[in-house]
């Protein structure tokens, strides 16, 4: 078996199309030996329009831009793509390998070529299941950091390069070869095929989405045991207070603590305060320190008091022994 550890770079990206600039790859034996390794240069047919994945800060990939209507067209290249990417006895790996599999699909639906059809590994992914951390992402130059692999990043072939390297690394430091790595961690391989995509699996994967869908029940269980509360005391509260013609509003990890909120809506209420679900719409704030979020810059913007728990208890007592 053969191993290909493929790049791709785009002169921009949107929804609906990925103009392809460059395709790297490293092709290796089982051993990581190196057997090809080359950057495809492509003719994107457009220009450079660079962002991150937010689309906000501008990338820079070490290339001269203006070179590049000097190479092939993809459909010129496609067939040396292809069979790259589609020789049955070649193991396809990428980082966050869906990323590059949808530019694929793109450009192939862009000039009506047949859809790509093959399976791939990612080195994202088996490393979040050698660690345990499927709750935020691996850039490949954090991994590569951790392992000792030097890159220039958004160089194709380099990309590529420290793709192999970090695989290369795993193996070695797990003592298995990389499909016996796979198969440790009970890993199914995404695929593309008639143009449908399916993303790298594994059982610590659904294990991880699972409980986060469980957490997420739980709260939203817990925030509408908060507002039911919160309805149903308010038809008890004052009708003149200190606080009366102000609005209260909690963080949502504040509501998630039941008994803590419903205390400190209890005391609000007993002078005459109302509340809101709307951060932009209160004039006190509650939220536990060291939080951050939309929803207390929506507070800050309104001009609103911000209090940790601890500090409106405070207030609520200073308050009621002014009354």
């Amino acid at each position: 078996m053969k191993y290909l550890f493929f790049d791709i770079e785009c002169s921009s990206v949107s929804k609906n199309a990925a103009k392809i600039c460059a395709f790297g790859y490293c092709l290796t034996d089982e051993q990581f030996n190196i057997l090809e390794k080359e950057d495809i240069l492509i003719n994107p047919q457009g220009g450079f329009h660079l962002t991150d994945r937010k689309g906000e800060q501008g990338l820079v990939l070490p290339y001269r831009y203006e070179e590049f209507k000097k190479y092939p067209t993809f459909p010129q290249k496609a067939d040396k793509i292809y069979a790259l990417l589609q020789d049955r006895d070649t193991l396809v790996i990428g980082h966050a390998s869906m990323n590059d599999v949808k530019y694929l699909n793109l450009e192939s639906k862009r000039f009506s070529l047949p859809s790509f059809a093959f399976a791939f590994a990612d080195t994202q992914f088996i490393y979040m299941n050698t660690i345990g951390e499927f709750s935020r992402q691996f850039a490949l130059g954090t991994i590569a950091d951790e392992l000792g692999v030097c890159f220039t990043p958004h160089r194709a072939v380099d990309d590529a390069f420290a793709t192999m390297k970090v695989a290369q690394a795993l193996c070695e430091k797990h003592a298995l070869s990389l499909p016996a790595l796979i198969e440790k961690y009970e890993i199914t391989l995404g695929k593309i095929e008639n143009y449908e995509i399916a993303q790298n699996d594994s059982k610590a994967f659904r294990d991880f989405r699972q409980a986060r869908e469980r957490a997420k029940e739980e709260r939203e269980r817990a925030r509408a045991q908060f507002h039911i509360f919160a309805d149903r005391a308010k038809r008890r509260k004052a009708k003149d207070g200190s606080l009366k013609n102000k609005t209260v509003c909690f963080s949502h990890a504040l509501e998630l603590q039941t008994e803590l909120a419903q205390g400190l809506l209890v005391g609000a209420f007993a002078q005459a305060a109302q509340i809101t679900y709307h951060a932009e719409e209160c004039d006190f704030y509650i939220c536990f320190e060291g939080e951050s979020g939309g929803r207390l810059k929506s507070a800050q913007e309104r001009g609103a008091r911000i209090f940790t728990p601890e500090e409106f208890e405070k207030f609520l007592k200073n308050n009621d022994n002014l009354t």
